[in-house]
């Protein structure tokens, strides 16, 4: 039996094919790696979904033969379906501003506790739920969150998979199953919501066109289809006392609870329920994330990270922070010119240069990883000893020592590669090579480089910077 599977891991700033070997341990190599970014078309920000499909195939094609598929992405995001399964247009990108005052206008006529109530979720203005009421629904019968989209092209099937489709506003936080009651009252086509999948359940075989142009053929397979949820499957976490912060373009920090936080408290800190691997719910909060850097870096072309970063240790610490969830630095542009507007907004001096903006991102976001792991610990009663930074963020070694030193608990680092981890761990469990979460755990606690960080520094700086924020 071969022990060889792809995960496709497609995440907000770049996708990639990853294949992973489980015949002695495991081991990860990268088949293919491409860019992801949005695409402005008369007016309104999309995604390029056919380029990356395109580039999905040649990272399958280069994996070569394997036992089978998985496939995770960002959330929120769908395309619709036509009744002949064609699409109806490219899925618009979740950083468009269609959805200006939706939530709002919901909230008012729903109610906002009826909502949280119901589906558990943090409001966010992109949220599933009020792109499809910003959206024309006209001809539409089928629904597809990103993830399913792929599947659905990969095998003919179409579903939608459990922890993604947590992320819509829609899912009943306690049942699992498509709010029909909340559905009706919005006035949205109840028929064009699919049947749910688990993580581990096969979608299909790969239709004869694709598996003819891989030249092979292999069953795709549900995985934690939301790349956090494939995330927080591989924290390498040993016990429950542990926070996690999935940090890439976003940061999703929070902990790993047996059922949902419901309470007026979880919902006035705007804390989200969404579903994990075996019916755990990731109790969490959305933070800025690593896109402030990214953008930051966008507008400086021809800089050198590494130099940044290096230089970024040596400035001057708190000398500039600002609250990394603010509106304004959501859509994409001129983030240094951002971040000074809100420095000067808040009473502070505008960073100085490129290096001490650098500071600036990385010091506030590891803020914002303060206030939401300790959010979670008080609101869901869960103690936390250690918190585990995983994804492309465990890499940059400023951005984990300023989160242990922000939390004042150790940092453990790594892996980097996370979901694609717990993307593949999952179809090998459906294989019948991995038992539970907790050895699949341990698999990834033994097989991948790990750094731990120590909180030292200023604790009163952190103290004092957090309260100027928050």
């Amino acid at each position: 039996m071969s022990r060889r599977f792809a995960a496709v891991d497609l995440g907000a700033s770049s996708g990639r094919v990853m294949l992973a070997d489980l015949s002695g341990g495991l081991s990860l190599t990268e088949a293919h790696r491409f860019p992801n970014g949005p695409v402005r078309v008369a007016g309104r920000l999309h995604w390029d979904i056919l380029g990356l499909y395109r580039e999905i195939l040649t990272g399958l094609r280069q994996a070569g033969p394997v036992s089978s598929i998985g496939v995770d992405s960002w959330a929120v995001d769908y395309a619709l379906l036509d009744k002949s399964g064609a699409m109806l247009g490219n899925p618009v990108h979740y950083r468009d501003d269609r959805t200006h005052g939706v939530a709002e206008r919901v909230a008012a006529e729903v109610g906002a506790e009826t909502l949280y109530d119901v589906s558990g979720l943090q409001v966010l203005p992109f949220n599933t739920i009020y792109q499809l009421l910003a959206d024309r629904l006209d001809g539409a019968a089928t629904m597809l969150l990103i993830p399913d989209l792929i599947g659905y092209w990969l095998t003919g099937e179409t579903g939608a998979e459990e922890t993604n489709a947590s992320t819509t506003g829609l899912l009943d936080v306690r049942t699992r199953s498509w709010a029909a009651p909340l559905i009706e009252r919005l006035g949205l086509p109840a028929g064009i919501f699919p049947p749910l999948r688990r993580p581990g359940d096969e979608l299909g075989g790969l239709r004869p066109d694709v598996a003819a142009e891989l030249g092979w053929s292999a069953p795709v397979r549900a995985v934690g289809s939301h790349d956090t949820a494939s995330a927080v499957a591989a924290v390498p976490a040993r016990g429950p006392a542990f926070a996690y912060v999935s940090c890439g373009t976003w940061s999703l920090a929070g902990v790993e609870l047996p059922g949902p936080v419901l309470t007026p408290e979880s919902r006035a800190a705007n804390f989200t329920n969404e579903a994990g691997i075996d019916g755990t719910v990731r109790y969490l909060r959305n933070v800025m994330g690593l896109w402030l850097l990214q953008e930051c870096l966008r507008a400086w072309p021809g800089s050198d990270l590494g130099e940044l970063l290096a230089a970024a240790a040596g400035e001057r610490p708190f000398a500039a922070v600002v609250n990394p969830d603010e509106p304004v630095f959501l859509p994409p542009g001129d983030m240094p010119a951002r971040i000074a507007a809100e420095c000067r907004r808040t009473g502070q001096s505008p960073p100085s240069s490129p290096a001490a903006y650098v500071r600036c991102v990385l010091e506030s976001l590891a803020l914002g990883h303060r206030l939401a792991v300790r959010q979670a610990m008080e609101l869901s009663g869960r103690d936390v000893e250690v918190v585990h930074l995983v994804g492309g963020g465990s890499r940059n070694e400023l951005l984990c020592q300023f989160t242990a030193d922000a939390c004042g608990l150790p940092v453990v680092a790594g892996p980097a590669e996370a979901t694609a981890i717990g993307n593949v761990l999952v179809q090998a469990r459906a294989a019948g090579l991995v038992s539970g979460l907790e050895e699949l755990r341990a698999l990834v606690a033994s097989s991948q480089p790990l750094r731990r960080y120590e909180p030292s520094g200023d604790r009163a700086g952190w103290d004092e910077a957090a309260a100027r924020l928050f």
